[in-house]
């Protein structure tokens, strides 16, 4: 026996030996080769699985977040507060285990927004008054359990971990209250989490660009809000004096590769800042511009009750019957009008070590009330503020009525002021009775654009100081802005330029291929029903790579759908697919299907519970989390 065992350990070692003396080069060929994932000609959303809160139109999924190693998605549901943890073993048939509760840790907070990486959590938490500072709570995806908590700014929204996990940076959105009496300073809250039982926190802010404001609205970054301290100057001096650290809205955050720096979305300032993650302070804040709807390619439908017999739909053919306010689809391009970009969600992403952002381009505007009716007509300026306003009602001929339909701000906005009209230079009168004529008087009707909503903050004339100049009492505006680009852009990050802009293909695209359901509604749907706003309005968006190839995923709120572009050439964007299932045969709207694309997720194939890559979405108005296959052609 002990013969047949030192036989066995010779023989052993003998095989040791010869494993040790094998050359580097034949260790080599015994490694397994890393496979590289296959590049795609294109690729195809198919729709696998879905899981229902069964909450409809509160906004009960809205932001999905998903975790690798436990294979389980975290979904806000803003209508109880709470993050719902659903188990993703089985992508199509998502389950729910139970939610992430933040109110013991901040009384009476509502969850705004989810991130994980390497199984940990981080909840961005507001608080019940908004304008107070809120937190940013931590939990263990596998068990669920509570880590650690730390205060950031006032309503912190929209949050993301650093590439390398050691950081958290939250965007403190800073909104003001109803009545704009207080609006808290926007900023980023940057989370040094590598000892989680002890996060730290600092606070990149805007004061250091209170003395730049004046520099920043010439460049171009809209900087409008009211004073909060004092109302009392604004009719007799006709100026506004928020701060710019008040005035600016932090909303998303896009963090470079290297994790060196993070570009942040000012939505409603519609600009782009740069922030330097080693220093912690904002280094730029760039203008995003606006798009010329004078241009063909930026053609846009203005508005809901553009159908009319005798007008021409946009196949050029005349319009023989109309429903009473009915819309139609009427895609064109209108001189003097410039949509502002106004991006809600961005994403970076990286062509040969090159970074490019890439934006969602919805618009939103500013409104903030505590008393509607005081302010629009009482006039009382402590009761909120307002930008928004219809081009026909800005327009009036007879000037600024009683209706309603006035801001206290526009009323106050210069001394004497009484209306607003056109430049003639700029928007021609009319020459023919062609009610087809682009012109001044057939503008401001509903059957062009005089339902569109536009911002009557800017557009005016000025003279030198930047004091509105006035002609016969009344503002003259040479140029329209309305909100959003009804698009998605990629911005390169060395130029701040916008390098390439999806133009008017999200509504040609939607005509063409779903023309039922052409710029409708989320929450009831009608045909048209959003020309006049924001038509598809498109707010979120994913980047996903496959192989070689990048493709970006953007969710349109209001039509319900995704768009797919192929934009591995940050240059020449490519379109790929629309998807849209909504079933709009059916009476009941809850059950119509997947409604208001909120946010979305890219889940690479090495990630993904059934080694096939995935598109998570999160519906708010359908409370639904949808769960798409990205098939690969």
């Amino acid at each position: 026996m002990r013969i047949k065992l030192s036989a066995l350990i010779v023989s052993i070692l003998s095989v040791g030996l010869v494993a040790c003396n094998d050359s580097q080069d034949d260790i080599e060929q015994n490694t397994p080769p890393v496979v590289e994932e296959s590049t795609p000609d294109s690729i195809e959303l198919i729709k696998i699985g879905r899981y229902e809160s069964g909450v409809f139109g509160a906004s009960a999924a809205e932001i999905p977040a998903y975790d690798a190693p436990s294979q389980r998605l975290f979904v806000v549901n803003a209508k109880e507060g709470v993050v719902d943890v659903l188990d993703f073993k089985q992508p199509a048939w998502p389950k729910y285990i139970q939610s992430l509760d933040a109110k013991k840790y901040l009384a009476h907070s509502e969850v705004n927004s989810v991130a994980v990486h390497n199984g940990i959590v981080a909840l961005a938490v507001q608080a019940e008054d908004k304008t107070q500072p809120g937190i940013v709570a931590f939990f263990k995806a596998q068990d669920l359990s509570f880590i650690s908590q730390v205060s950031v700014g006032a309503l912190p929204d929209m949050l993301t971990f650093s590439p390398d996990g050691k950081k958290v940076l939250v965007a403190n959105e800073g909104e003001p209250n109803e009545g704009y009496a207080v609006d808290p300073e926007g900023s980023v809250s940057i989370i040094n989490i590598q000892d989680l039982s002890k996060p730290t926190v600092k606070t990149a802010n805007f004061q250091a660009w209170n003395a730049k404001k004046q520099s920043l609205v010439d460049a171009g970054v809209r900087i409008f809000g009211p004073a909060t301290a004092s109302y009392t100057d604004v009719a007799s001096k006709g100026v506004h004096t928020t701060s710019v650290a008040q005035d600016l809205e932090p909303e998303y955050i896009a963090v470079s590769a290297d994790g060196q720096k993070a570009w942040v979305s000012l939505q409603e300032n519609n600009a782009i800042a740069v922030l330097d993650l080693n220093a912690d302070e904002f280094v730029d804040i760039f203008p995003l511009g606006a798009k010329d709807h004078g241009l063909a390619e930026n053609a846009l439908d203005g508005s809901d009750r553009d159908c009319v017999v005798g007008a021409l739909d946009s196949l050029g053919k005349k319009i023989e019957n109309c429903d009473k306010d009915a819309g139609m689809i009427n895609i064109k391009s209108w001189p003097g009008l410039y949509g502002m970009y106004m991006p809600d969600a961005i994403a970076q992403y990286q062509v040969n070590g090159k970074s490019y952002l890439v934006t969602a381009n919805e618009g939103d505007a500013r409104e903030w009330l505590k008393d509607e009716e005081a302010y629009f007509t009482g006039h009382d300026l402590t009761q909120g503020y307002a930008e928004e306003i219809r081009i026909k009602h800005l327009l009036k001929k007879a000037g600024f009525d009683l209706k309603g339909d006035y801001a206290a701000h526009l009323r106050h906005l210069v001394p004497g002021v009484t209306g607003a009209k056109l430049d003639p230079s700029v928007f021609k009168p009319c020459v023919t009775s062609d009610i087809n004529e682009i012109c001044a008087d057939n503008l401001i009707k509903d059957t062009q654009i005089g339902r569109l909503t536009i911002s009557w903050t800017q557009g005016f004339k000025r003279d030198a100081s930047g004091q509105a100049v006035l002609e016969d009492g009344k503002l003259v505006y040479d140029k329209l802005y309305a909100y959003g680009g009804r698009s998605f852009s990629i911005v390169d990050t060395e130029t701040r330029q916008i390098i390439w802009d999806s133009g008017s293909e999200f509504e040609h695209k939607i005509a063409d291929m779903l023309p039922n359901q052409f710029n409708s509604n989320h929450e009831s749907f009608k045909f048209d029903d959003r020309s006049d706003n924001k038509g598809p309005e498109p707010e979120g968006i994913a980047i996903g790579q496959i192989g070689k190839k990048t493709f970006a995923f953007i969710g349109l709120e209001r039509t319900s759908g995704i768009m797919v572009y192929d934009i591995s050439n940050p240059q020449q964007a490519k379109f790929v697919q629309y998807f849209n299932d909504r079933d709009v045969s059916q009476a009941d709207i809850t059950k119509q299907g997947d409604l208001g694309p909120e946010g979305l997720i890219f889940i690479a194939a090495k990630d993904s519970p059934n080694a096939q890559p995935l598109l998570v979405v999160g519906n708010e108005v359908s409370g639904s989390t949808a769960v798409y296959q990205v098939k690969l052609k």
